[in-house]
């Protein structure tokens, strides 16, 4: 989105007390993200909202569009586009174990998929890793490909791989060195960024803000404090804690 928008005003909210929200109820989510969502609009005049998250999106978009009347752009699994690519016909869907089983995800698979063989691995743990890279730590391959044994086991694997979760495409490097060679990895950031740039240009009146880039947490800790040089790296320079 930076990259197509770089003279926005960004504000980077993440829930460290309440992640992963992949194993956390339905109901819980939504009035999670209605009152992180609501305390920053408190705070700052928003033009627009992403909710980086495939879980959060998939079960919270329609409770947000009636609570807020900014636009609201949600993340989901890049399963049409998917479809689309692969070769052999079996794409696999890797995301957490709560997008895997929810139904807006079978849906999707119903309405772009018919002609795939979708094979579905939920990991939370996919999560943990990609975090800990975030802060430096290397990525241990046998761990990886301990979670991807199902898909490495079978004859003939998914050729064209769905990264269902925004976590995953930091461990995009990994995945392609334990994933048979010529797997491609697909991920939806690219058209979230479109459609977010094309729903800013159709917004009269905007007003341009001088402010730095902000990020908010829910709560500062050791991990935080170790976090703010990558978040520094992506343009955040301070970390507050976001009073919910």
């Amino acid at each position: 989105i930076r990259q197509l928008l770089p003279d926005l005003h960004y504000i980077y909210a993440f829930d460290n007390v309440a992640f992963p929200y992949g194993e956390k109820s339905e109901e819980f989510i939504v009035e999670r993200v209605l009152e992180i969502v609501g305390a920053v609009q408190q705070r700052h005049p928003l033009a627009i909202v992403v909710i980086a998250c495939n879980t959060a999106s998939t079960v919270s978009l329609p409770a947000l569009r009636e609570r807020f009347s900014f636009p609201v752009v949600g993340v989901v699994p890049a399963i049409k586009p998917a479809a689309r690519l692969t070769v052999n016909g079996i794409v696999g869907l890797l995301a957490t174990r709560g997008t895997v089983q929810r139904s807006y995800t079978h849906e999707l698979i119903s309405r772009f998929a018919t002609d795939c063989k979708i094979e579905l691995l939920g990991s939370s743990e996919l999560v943990e890793l990609a975090e800990a890279k975030l802060h430096g730590e290397a990525v241990p391959l046998p761990v990886l490909k301990k979670i991807l044994h199902p898909w490495l086991s079978m004859r003939e694997p998914p050729d064209t791989v769905v990264l269902g979760c925004t976590h995953f495409p930091l461990l995009a490097e990994e995945l392609m060195q334990v994933l048979p060679e010529g797997t491609r990895l697909v991920d939806s950031g690219a058209a979230i960024a479109r459609r977010t740039a094309w729903l800013i240009s159709t917004q009269e009146n905007l007003v341009s803000s001088q402010e730095e880039n902000l990020a908010y947490c829910m709560a500062l800790n050791e991990d935080t404090d170790a976090l703010l040089p990558v978040l520094q790296g992506y343009g955040f320079k301070s970390l507050k804690k976001l009073p919910l």
